[in-house]
Order: C-alpha cells, then sequence, then structure tokens
C-alpha cells in the first residue's frame, strides 16, 4: 500500500488533472496531434506558444550576406 500513496496524494489533489493524464496514457494519446493540442489550448489559461515563421523578429525572412 505503501507504493499507491503517492499515486492516491496526487488523486485527491488534483482529481481532473490526474485523471485526464491517465486516461491519456490509456489511450495513447499524443498531446501534439491536433486535435487534443487545439483541445488544450482551448482549455488551458496559458497562450500557444509562439510559431517559429518570424524568430528573428523583424519578419523580413532570410537576409543575405556578403563576406571579403
Amino acid at each position: 500500500m505503501d507504493e499507491l500513496s503517492p499515486l492516491l496524494t496526487e488523486l485527491t489533489t488534483h482529481p481532473v488533472s490526474f485523471l485526464g493524464g491517465f486516461v491519456t496514457g490509456v489511450l495513447r494519446l499524443n498531446l501534439a496531434d491536433d486535435p487534443v493540442r487545439s483541445w488544450l489550448d482551448q482549455r488551458s489559461d496559458n497562450p500557444p506558444p509562439p510559431s517559429d515563421n518570424n524568430s528573428n523578429g523583424n519578419g523580413s525572412g532570410p537576409q543575405s550576406i556578403t563576406i571579403e
């Protein structure tokens, strides 16, 4: 029973999160797949991470340089 005490503690403190993670593991859902990811983005309080399209901040795309 000592092995299950951390499991029961998490279940009693955060039941929705625990059961969501448990169901996700049982069904082997990938959290990065689109249906699950979009649902999680709608439910979360955090904004989605920024895309890598404009990672340099100026939005001008690739630039050419000259090396002498």
